[in-house]
């Protein structure tokens, strides 16, 4: 796979501006292109707070911040949600770094990642029109399990979807997880090289 391999990183270790990007990237990104207004954006930031107030990333717990020439230009993360459950929150992409396989490998690695850290269960949250990444979803293993639909952030009717994903008796996953260096709690970035096949189409971006 050819292009968009220059100036583009993965790293796991916070960095002070990392949650406030987070917060915008899923402000700037979603909202305008689905017709919600900013009340999105605020439950976004209250999520986002809630984890960080209590300290997140902690034990069991992980972080891919995407950066594109220095700046932020994805995420995904890895919570602990009690229970022996994880959650899968804050997938986001910038458009130029969509349907390259890179959506793909952030979801294969937090799978595998939350089967090394011994948990039962994956949940995430999520709204049906992103439907490029509800594919991505899927393709893992992950189901709906309960959507809800009706008014929500200044729109009249909005399917709000639980998906789940049972790793218990489950392969190791391990379709995504070569060419990344990590750590429980940091370590150095790895370069993200655009070596990853059959990527999806359109954008790749939606849990909270």
């Amino acid at each position: 796979m050819t292009g968009l391999t220059q100036g583009i990183q993965i790293r796991h270790r916070l960095e002070p501006g990392d949650l406030g990007a987070i917060i915008a990237l899923h402000g700037r990104l979603i909202p305008p292109h689905h017709g919600l207004d900013s009340t999105h954006e605020g439950y976004v930031a209250a999520s986002v707070a809630r984890h960080a107030i209590r300290g997140w990333p902690g034990k069991r717990e992980f972080a891919w911040i995407v950066e594109r020439d220095a700046e932020v230009a994805g995420c995904i993360a890895l919570t602990d949600d009690g229970e022996d459950t994880a959650g899968l929150r804050w997938f986001v992409l910038e458009p130029a770094l969509r349907g390259r396989g890179l959506g793909r490998r952030l979801v294969g690695e937090l799978v595998a990642k939350a089967q090394a850290f011994g948990y039962v269960r994956l949940r995430l949250e999520t709204f049906s029109d992103l439907r490029a990444a509800a594919h991505l979803y899927r393709e893992v293993g992950f189901r709906v399990v309960h959507e809800e639909t009706g008014p929500r952030w200044g729109r009249e009717q909005v399917t709000y979807q639980h998906y789940e994903l049972n790793l218990r008796g489950r392969r190791s996953y391990a379709g995504s997880t070569t060419g990344s260096r990590s750590a429980s709690r940091g370590g150095a970035p790895s370069r993200w090289s655009g070596q990853w096949a059959h990527s999806p189409a359109g954008a790749a971006r939606g849990a909270s």
